[in-house]
């Protein structure tokens, strides 16, 4: 191919790996979640989970790139495919296989180097970050408050906060999250609960404070945690300051 390959990108976590890789511009339809810099030519489709083919297919995209980090796309993506698109579908749940994705996207358009230098940075940053306690914090990310529904184990948020030396409260608890109630996040025992809700346009920390559990609450946007991506490191630090403030006592 003698030009840049046209893509597509139908959720966020994607369109920021494409930003960070310097490819944004390459991005010819995104979904209406996306919000890289860069973006601004890109033809808007949807929302991850009711994307508009009939649009999608008239941007004439050499390569769709969808993920099953959004809980429903997979309906999406078989709509993508019998519409005769070339589509990667992604499939992340730890912060190692996302930076698998970020060589896999950088393979897959010509920009191996690149992404092997973002994701080798991403890595890095993460070990500068860790702390060390005398037992590891117990944090709750929470994805939506009514109901409750938080991340467990088999999310991307268990291997980062092990990174950083504390624990998912709910990691025993398996899938990649799980609506909860009340009694069930005060039997977690957490030391700090994280606000992190996925699609809300204002955070509210003090709605969860006002359950009365007495534990500490942070915000932080769902852009930083609920993007298997490389704006995970955006989380990460908001973490390492939240849990360097903790009563607990980083060693």
């Amino acid at each position: 191919m003698d030009r840049p390959p046209r893509l597509a990108s139908l959720v966020a976590s994607n369109s920021d790996i494409l930003a960070a890789l310097g490819a944004a511009g390459w991005v010819v339809a995104a979904d209406d979640h996306s919000d890289a810099s860069g973006l601004e030519s890109a033809v808007r489709v949807g929302l991850d989970l009711d994307i508009d083919i009939p649009a999608l297919v008239a941007t004439r995209p050499d390569l769709v790139l969808a993920s099953l980090s959004v809980p429903g796309q997979e309906r999406v993506v078989r709509g993508v495919r019998d519409a005769g698109l070339n589509v990667l579908v992604l499939d992340p749940v730890s912060v190692e296989d996302t930076l698998a994705d970020i060589r896999i996207i950088g393979d897959a358009i010509g920009l191996s180097t690149r992404a092997e230098a973002v994701a080798a940075s991403l890595d890095a940053e993460l070990d500068t970050l860790r702390l060390t306690f005398p037992a590891p914090p117990r944090v709750l990310v929470e994805w939506w408050p009514r109901p409750i529904i938080v991340a467990t184990r088999e999310s991307w948020v268990t291997e980062l906060l092990e990174r950083l030396g504390a624990v998912n409260a709910l990691g025993g608890r398996p899938g990649r999250s799980s609506p909860v109630t009340l009694d069930e996040v005060r039997a977690a025992r957490p030391d700090l609960i994280v606000c992190s809700w996925c699609g809300a346009k204002r955070l509210r920390p003090e709605l969860i404070e006002a359950r009365g559990l007495g534990v500490p609450v942070v915000a932080i946007h769902e852009s930083g945690l609920g993007r298997p991506g490389p704006r995970l490191i955006e989380g990460a630090r908001h973490l390492h300051t939240a849990l360097s403030a903790l009563p607990v006592g980083a060693l």
